[in-house]
């Protein structure tokens, strides 16, 4: 059944429906990642909302290899898209682990090569500086700030 809702939320994301993705959160959900950081609740639901607006039918997502272990499941996970005005082509492959209580998930991780990401959409930066603390904290300050616009609407 827990392995049903995360293939439910991969394939509302796939096609590119985010309030079904969305519905799949408990409204509490803590969600984590390289990009964003920490996001909680209404964040984590409008970050996917504001993904899928921001990349105007220009994302493929597949997925699979979704299985539980204990009290997580996990899946497999890649999104290919263009980043930024450079158009830069983005292949990223990405590991999620979940937790899920009453129906909805609460907990949400993704796990992905910040550097490799930064190398496909910064370009030479990427390559140069995405490895280190200091850009990883600007890529999320820079997310967050998009994050936070959006929701201010």
């Amino acid at each position: 059944m827990e392995e049903q809702l995360i293939e439910r939320f991969y394939g509302a994301f796939s096609a590119g429906k985010a309030e079904e993705m969305a519905a799949c959160y408990n409204d509490a959900v803590e969600f984590e990642d390289p990009a964003f950081g920490k996001l909680k609740g209404a964040e984590a639901k409008a970050m996917w909302r504001m993904l899928l607006e921001r990349a105007k039918g220009d994302l493929t997502v597949t997925f699979g290899d979704i299985h539980k272990e204990g009290d997580r499941i996990w899946a497999k996970w890649e999104a290919v898209y263009f980043f930024g005005p450079s158009r830069r082509k983005v292949i990223n492959k990405i590991q999620a682990e979940f937790r899920v209580r009453d129906g909805k998930i609460v907990w949400h991780r993704d796990s992905f090569d910040l550097w490799k990401w930064s190398r496909m959409a910064l370009g030479w930066k990427g390559w140069l500086l995405g490895w280190t603390p200091l850009m990883r904290k600007k890529i999320q300050a820079q997310s967050r700030g998009l994050l936070k616009r959006y929701m201010a609407g």
